[in-house]
């Protein structure tokens, strides 16, 4: 059996309710997930995190719910890049919140620490405008999330979603037009 049937079964019978399923699933799909992870933080560069921490954060957050109902490897990528993408926010905005009256002793001016907090802002002001987008057309938010957090290709995003690679294509331009539009007007 291949990998990716094997992940399909295990999602399968994760769904199903097998308790020990999704602790078979993980090592199939690991490499993929710190992939992501790269991914996310690269986006982020939140340096709050690392790869290994966001790859566990996530499956602790993915064990959690596992009541979804997810039946193929894309899907399962999806939802990875979901809980990842708010673990990131999640971990951008307590260090915006510590910024702003925390514990911490006050810092002289530090160059690097201020090209982190402006691409803190970057990405706070991403996921406002991923916000919007799900409000407007939450298809467009779900290829955003296939394409730029996952790194799927048309056809995986397309597997993903269930649509065709066309309508992703479609879905991809508008949403990055859209998104520039939210983030530069």
């Amino acid at each position: 059996m291949d990998k990716t049937s094997a992940i399909t079964m295990l999602l399968n019978d994760a769904g199903d309710g097998k308790s020990d399923a999704f602790d078979k699933l993980i090592p199939l799909v690991y490499d993929e997930m710190k992939h992501m992870a790269r991914r996310q933080l690269g986006h982020g560069r939140d340096s709050i995190l690392n790869t290994n921490i966001l790859v566990h954060e996530a499956y602790l957050k993915l064990n959690a719910g596992q009541d979804q109902d997810i039946r193929n490897r894309n899907q399962f990528l999806r939802v990875c890049s979901v809980v990842m993408r708010n673990v990131v926010i999640d971990a951008v905005r307590r260090r915006q919140a510590a910024k702003r009256g925390g514990d911490c002793a006050p810092l002289t001016f530090n160059e690097e620490i201020f090209e982190t907090e402006n691409q803190a802002e970057e990405l706070l002001a991403l996921d406002q405008a991923l916000d919007r987008l799900e409000e407007y057309d939450p298809l467009l938010a779900r290829v955003v999330e296939c394409r730029y957090f996952t790194g799927l290709t048309e056809a995986e995003t397309a597997g993903a979603l269930s649509i065709g690679e066309r309508t992703v294509r479609r879905h991809w331009a508008k949403a990055r037009t859209l998104l520039h539009q939210m983030l530069t007007g």
